[in-house]
């Protein structure tokens, strides 16, 4: 589902990556955690096509994405990938429906089959009395559960998520924690997690841990 080989990344005379080699499994939920400057972050913007790598290669769902232009990375995104981010990024001026329906009105899909898909999406985060609420109507656990609706409505194959649940207060935490896997289980989505919480890296089937821009480990799920 996703290779990475060798990927290089420095800012400046900063080497923030420094050979980073993995591979994860499709279906699979992975969280990558460390310390503060590790390249945590800059090494899931590289999987998520948002920056370039300096050396090495990213292949997603059979894709070498260092060979693309900038036009086919930007279609590759909205096709491929979800993201997710600490602070849902909603836009205030749309409603909840609206939100999850963007990616697809961007990927070309006609404003029926868009509506379909976030109605279906809102119905299994049990949000359907939400769909006509603007982002400030919304408590902070609904807004990030629109943000995941947001990132799967184009049925992509790799959900990227940085710090998800930086933000909630610890039931929503766990409850957001769960929608991963049940995601997973209903729709077959990959994920990739850059984490602080100890809680969400213990429950995933693979923790890997960063270190001064290397893999210092990777640690298994005990069954």
């Amino acid at each position: 589902m996703i290779d990475i080989k060798d990927i290089k990344k420095s800012f400046g005379s900063l080497e923030v990556l420094k050979g980073i080699t993995m591979h994860v499994d499709r279906g699979e939920v992975v969280s990558i955690v460390g310390p503060s400057g590790a390249g945590k972050t800059t090494l899931l913007q590289i999987i998520g096509t948002l920056d370039r790598a300096d050396s090495g290669y990213v292949t997603v769902d059979g894709i070498d994405t260092t060979t693309l232009s900038q036009k086919k990375l930007a279609d590759f995104r909205n096709r491929h990938l979800g993201f997710v981010f600490q602070f849902h990024q909603l836009l205030p001026e749309f409603t909840a429906i609206e939100n999850i329906m963007i990616p697809a009105y961007i990927a070309g899909v006609s404003q029926h089959k868009a509506k379909e898909r976030a109605q279906e999406l809102l119905q299994f985060m049990q949000l359907s009395d939400r769909a006509s609420h603007k982002p400030a109507e919304l408590s902070g656990g609904e807004k990030q559960r629109i943000a995941v609706a947001r990132a799967l409505v184009n049925n992509p194959a790799v959900i990227l998520a940085d710090e998800p649940s930086g933000s909630l207060d610890t039931k929503n935490k766990q409850e957001l924690h769960q929608l991963f896997f049940d995601l997973r289980d209903r729709f077959g989505q990959t994920f990739v997690i850059v984490t602080h919480d100890e809680q969400l890296a213990g429950i995933t089937d693979r923790t890997i841990h960063l270190r001064d821009g290397m893999i210092e480990n990777q640690e298994q799920e005990q069954l």
